[in-house]
């Protein structure tokens, strides 16, 4: 499982015209489910996302989470994070999950961070075409692997 996550002063997601998702202040996280990944990687990488100390202090040192600053979450899923592009042009999506495991994990993730956070966590649509407007704060922008453990 691969995320992506964007520090954002605010983020939204459009399907069909209509806005499916918005937050302010928090994370906008790109979630991308591997075929081989299972509830151990989904608890190891929302762990990571609740508890990412990202945002600044009093210092304007980089010391609080999500939870200090009272932050949303909008949680996109994507599977081209799992492109393989080790031979030519045309990247490979043969490692990411299909629809029939990917959902209930990322359905899974949404509860998990709604419950993490105290608070409704913001989605777009699976497997959606999704328009994504971010407002990058930094910009900081973190990767998280649960295969790798970073």
């Amino acid at each position: 499982m691969i995320a992506v996550l964007q520090r954002v002063t605010s983020s939204s997601v459009t399907v069909d015209g209509q806005v499916t998702g918005k937050i302010g202040p928090g994370f906008t996280v790109l979630l991308g489910i591997a075929d081989s990944d299972t509830e151990e990687d989904l608890q190891w990488i929302a762990k990571k996302i609740l508890g990412m100390r990202v945002f600044s202090d009093e210092e304007g040192k980089m010391n609080r989470d999500l939870a200090d600053i009272g932050g949303e979450i909008l949680l996109i899923s994507q599977f081209t994070l799992l492109a393989n592009t080790k031979k030519g042009n045309r990247p490979s999506f043969i490692e990411a999950a299909r629809p029939e495991k990917a959902i209930p994990l990322y359905e899974k993730m949404i509860g998990v961070l709604s419950e993490g956070l105290g608070k409704p966590v913001a989605t777009g649509i699976f497997g959606a075409d999704m328009k994504v407007s971010i407002e990058n704060d930094g910009p900081v922008t973190i990767v998280i692997d649960s295969q790798l453990k970073r």
